[in-house]
């Protein structure tokens, strides 16, 4: 074959080894005898590459020739994982590949393994984003996603005697083949300085400046239909080194710039529990926000010359409030470098911009020491200040009070004075969005019930949802054969299908076949963490799974005091006929989070204890899997048998992991949180293990004088396992190590882990015997896999397209 013929997604195996074959010797500069397992993959990655640009140098001309609306998703975390499987997937290469690699001794899955995660997000948002940057491909929408090319991103995480130890994660360490530098497209970004009246106009004249540069990566859409760009900012300064320092002497002083410049793209979310660390993070939003921001605006005046246009050509969504600096960075450029003036820019600001809330906690809506921000970005201060004005007069003229005044100013007056970034970024867009049914309903009557009494048109619910690529097709590809067989594969172009398998829900041979793959996919994870812990695991087994960032609210803490509760009573009652578990935890805790630190800790103390007891032995075992990512969740999802989404009702937004585990045939166990609620009310009550508080049950008993003490003391279960934890039991080298732990919950248990724990072992226990009838077990998970098709991605951002985007 001439390589002059491009590769497409009709490309045959041996079109692809030519390729490939090329690519590794002009390329990577190896061949086929010198080449390495690494050079390989490097080789394959580039050869798809070649095959997804024609297809993304199309979709963009495309766009400007037909001078169409473009979406901007704005995030500072894009949880990608690895893209080699997902991009062959969607180009419709995979089976290609494998033959073409087969004909040189190599597995296309062993080269997939050798891709490492990247670092670029944390949990459930940036997850969010790449599942949303992957669904606007798939839907044929224009879309840019701009983040941070962190260069460590997210610490890779080690246990240490049960500890969690935060490592860097050098996943650039071999450079990426995916990314492409765009040295045209640089911009300045300033800090500091001060504001010059020029008479008709102001100008902002900073103290320091850095260079903010672009690296894109493709995303491919689904079939290979569009093909779209992730923009990542990295970061460098303008005077690398000052050779008049460097040759006087002071070699490190010389590169101090380059160093500042470098901190800003090296780690996500860095400690903010020190005043320099609380300044980085303020800076990391503003770079990658303002840059993101500037690469809008002139791209918008290069097309379309009229920034006034600019609401019918971009729709700029800020997901969550880190890039809610948007706000006014946008008007600055309106107003001071366009000409505009500021009411007219005000309402082109508003008309462009969309904000997706994605937490309730008071701590996580982000607010920023007002000395701090006026000295870091004083034309912004300013700004922020006159849109201020504009809003609390229009409180003022809707007869609103002073308290509610008070809570709608985005400067907060009381005590330490602050920049409230949620309210700016409410007040500075047309839409706001919440991501389950209950969570945005409780925006409405909590943390914006005054801003949505005076705006009462912006608030509205977009679902969050999963690509079904990702987290189907691609990780339990033995579940998406059995259903092709079942119902056919037009599931794989439209999930609502899936409820077809409704009428075969209680058939008996496809219920075998079903569980047939689980087991399989349960042998592979057994394998895989017998390699990584040294834990052998039964994989006939329960597997009962909480993977998820530790958090006090998600309460990693009440399943592990049930295990304990499981364990004593497991001892104490042998004659019982126990289901076997094996109980998996996973997830990363903010380094500066205490308890969360010590939480991984004690479930890795329990673990010790547990697993080293032969009188539970094959009953009851417990992993913590270190370094929880995508790839890992990619093996344990699918492996699943139930899924813990059990955080205190109205704290949890929305969540995306039970859906990927529901859509797996997972059965979940959990609390009327989120978007639990909406998977109840699809999968259906009998389907689905619900317990505890509901949310408006949660306000109440905070409210009323809770009293945990009490709770605890009654019940004989829980005070033996808080007992044994608080009393060193799990913890014989440090007694008192879980002690002040424990204290917490006797004494105020904001987290409400002692209301609902006999609900939840009640429910725990109720599982054990829906187990025991395998027949019913595989119906329901049957039913949920039917009935999750709607927590699709696609479905979101079609919602979004339509109500929000206008595209």
């Amino acid at each position: 074959m001439s390589l002059d013929v491009p590769l497409s997604p009709g490309s045959k195996a041996a079109d692809i080894d030519v390729h490939i074959i090329d690519v590794l010797r002009h390329r990577v500069g190896k061949d086929e005898r010198a080449a390495k397992p690494h050079d390989w993959y490097t080789a394959t990655v580039l050869t798809l590459r070649d095959a997804i640009i024609d297809v993304w140098m199309e979709s963009t001309r495309d766009t400007y020739d037909s001078a169409g609306k473009r979406v901007y998703y704005l995030s500072l975390e894009f949880l990608i994982g690895r893209l080699l499987r997902d991009a062959l997937s969607n180009m419709g290469l995979t089976r290609e590949m494998e033959l073409a690699l087969r004909e040189h001794g190599l597995d296309l899955s062993a080269l997939e393994d050798l891709e490492p995660d990247a670092a670029l997000g944390n949990g459930g948002l940036g997850r969010l984003a790449a599942c949303f940057m992957e669904s606007l491909a798939s839907l044929d929408i224009p879309a840019y996603g701009y983040g941070i090319r962190y260069k460590n991103g997210m610490f890779r995480q080690r246990i240490d005697d049960g500890w969690q130890v935060e490592l860097p994660e050098t996943w650039l360490s071999h450079g990426n083949p995916w990314e492409f530098p765009r040295r045209e497209s640089a911009y300045r970004i300033g800090f500091g300085g001060e504001v010059v009246d020029r008479g008709d106009a102001v100008e902002w004249i900073p103290a320091e400046q850095i260079e903010a540069i672009a690296y894109d990566t493709p995303v491919v859409g689904w079939r290979g239909k569009r093909v779209n760009t992730l923009r990542l900012w990295t970061a460098r300064a303008l005077d690398p080194i000052k050779l008049d320092k460097f040759n006087a002497g002071d070699h490190v002083g010389a590169l101090v710039d380059e160093a500042e410049a470098d901190a800003l793209v090296r780690v996500l979310y860095p400690a903010d529990n020190t005043p320099s660390g609380l300044e980085l993070r303020l800076r990391q939003e503003f770079f990658f926000t303002s840059a993101s921001i500037q690469d809008i605006v002139r791209r918008h005046v290069q097309y379309h010359t009229d920034v006034r246009t600019l609401p019918d050509k971009a729709a700029i969504q800020l997901n969550d409030t880190h890039p809610s600096v948007a706000v006014a960075e946008l008007m600055r450029l309106l107003v001071d470098i366009h000409g505009l003036e500021f009411n007219e820019a005000w309402e082109v600001t508003k008309a462009t911009i969309g904000y997706t809330n994605h937490t309730l906690l008071p701590e996580a809506l982000e607010s920023w020491q007002l000395p701090l921000f006026e000295r870091l970005l004083p034309r912004h201060m300013q700004i922020i200040y006159a849109i201020n004005s504009r809003v609390l007069r229009e409180a003022r003229r809707a007869e609103m009070t002073d308290e509610q005044i008070s809570a709608i100013s985005l400067v907060d007056e009381h005590g330490e004075r602050r920049v409230r970034m949620a309210n700016l970024a409410f007040v500075g867009a047309h839409s706001i969005n919440g991501v389950a049914a209950l969570h945005t309903e409780l925006m409405k009557t909590t943390v914006f019930a005054d801003l949505h009494a005076l705006y009462p048109t912006r608030i509205n619910n977009k679902t969050n949802g999963v690509t079904p690529r990702r987290w189907l097709l691609k990780c339990n590809p033995g579940l998406v054969s059995v259903i092709k067989d079942a119902i056919g594969d037009g599931f794989l172009d439209d999930t609502a299908k899936l409820a077809d398998l409704n009428a075969l829900a209680d058939d008996a041979a496809l219920g075998e076949r079903i569980a047939e793959v689980k087991r399989s996919n349960k042998v592979a994870l057994a394998t895989h963490l017998k390699t990584l812990t040294g834990i052998r695991l039964d994989p006939d087994a329960l597997f009962d799974v909480q993977i998820k960032r530790i958090h006090e609210y998600k309460r990693q803490l009440l399943n592990l005091i049930e295990t304990v509760a499981l364990y004593d009573q497991i001892r104490s009652h042998p004659e019982r006929d126990w289901v076997p578990r094996v109980k998996i935890f996973g997830g990363k805790a903010a380094p500066s989070y205490h308890n969360a630190k010590l939480i991984i800790k004690l479930a890795n103390d329990i673990a010790r204890r547990i697993n080293s007891d032969p009188s539970v032995g094959g009953l009851l075992k417990v992993v913590f899997v270190a370094n929880y990512n995508v790839s890992l969740a990619e093996r344990i999802i699918p492996a699943a048998d139930l899924s813990e989404q059990i955080s205190t009702a109205g704290m949890e937004a929305s969540g995306t992991g039970n859906m990927k585990f529901a859509l797996n045939g997972a059965l979940t166990i959990g609390t009327l949180d989120g978007a639990n609620i909406e998977i109840k009310d699809r999968v259906g009550d009998a389907n689905i293990a619900i317990f505890g508080l509901t949310a408006d049950e949660v306000a109440f008993t905070r409210a009323n004088n809770y009293n945990p003490r009490a709770i605890i003391e009654s019940s004989p279960e829980l005070f033996q396992a808080i007992t044994a934890i608080q009393s060193g039991v799990f913890s014989p080298d440090d007694p008192d190590r879980y002690k002040d732990l424990m204290d917490g919950l006797y004494d105020s248990d904001w987290f409400l882990v002692a209301a609902d724990f006999d609900g939840y072992h009640t429910a725990q226990r109720a599982i054990d015997t829906r187990w025991e009838n395998p027949a019913a077990w595989r119906a329901s998970c049957i039913r949920n896999i039917a009935n999750v098709g709607w927590f699709s991605s696609d479905r979101t951002i079609r919602e979004y397209a339509k109500d929000i985007w206008n595209v």
